[in-house]
């Protein structure tokens, strides 16, 4: 039995699954039995459209409540849309720790870095690893707060990555700010239920359209 929208959260991801459930379905049974191409038509488009509104509607509300650019929240979503038989739309959010300099213009102070209304006292904003800057910090600077840096664990020396930079022939540990969006967590569900609410708006739509194509063909014959 078709239960419809439902979602998964896990560690560092979540995911959002769009379908019509049974119930909503059986009131498009008569359109289904008469032509099943054009309400199959109908479902896949009402799908990837809810899927499109949930994305921005999503990117919209988790950039305002955690103070983040729109654009960086809208990285870490990922749809799939509808293609081929099965009927369920997936939107990914992925919701580890964003880079704190994603999440707005970083500027360098003397007494830090600013960014998006966040300040990082004693950090530095600067190219370590790659060919994008991001906020870094030396976890022996007194200013050095573990929940201004979630997620950044300080490893050993040993590779390109390992979290250390090189600066006047001595190593020190840093740690690159991040952002938690832990605070999303409890929010899949009521976006659940308002993907739900707004896929069974669409799917009358697009059943509508698909009913009246169907209508003004068996007009002519």
């Amino acid at each position: 039995m078709n239960i419809g929208s439902f979602s998964e959260v896990k560690k560092n991801s979540g995911m959002l699954h769009i379908q019509p459930s049974t119930e909503d379905l059986k009131a498009f049974s008569d359109l289904a039995i008469l032509v099943p191409k054009a309400a199959a038509n109908a479902q896949r488009r009402a799908i990837n459209k809810t899927l499109g509104w949930l994305r921005t509607h999503i990117a919209r509300a988790v950039g305002r409540q955690e103070k983040i650019a729109v654009k960086a929240v809208r990285q870490r979503l990922r749809s799939y849309p509808v293609d081929g038989g099965a009927m369920r739309g997936k939107l990914w959010f992925g919701i580890n720790p964003l880079e704190a300099s994603r999440a707005g213009r970083a500027r360098q102070t003397k007494a830090g870095v600013s960014v998006a209304g966040r300040r990082y006292q004693g950090a530095f904003y600067k190219k370590v690893y790659g060919n994008q800057a991001d906020i870094w910090i030396r976890t022996a600077s007194k200013h050095f707060d573990k929940t201004d840096y979630p997620d950044s664990e300080i490893t050993s020396r040993k590779g390109p990555s390992s979290g250390w930079i090189a600066e006047n022939t001595d190593r020190y540990p840093l740690a690159k700010a991040k952002i938690s969006l832990d605070a999303v967590r409890p929010h899949f569900e009521e976006w659940t239920r308002k993907a739900d609410a707004e896929l069974l708006k669409k799917l009358k739509q697009e059943m509508n359209f698909e009913l009246q194509k169907y209508l003004k063909g068996t007009r002519r014959v």
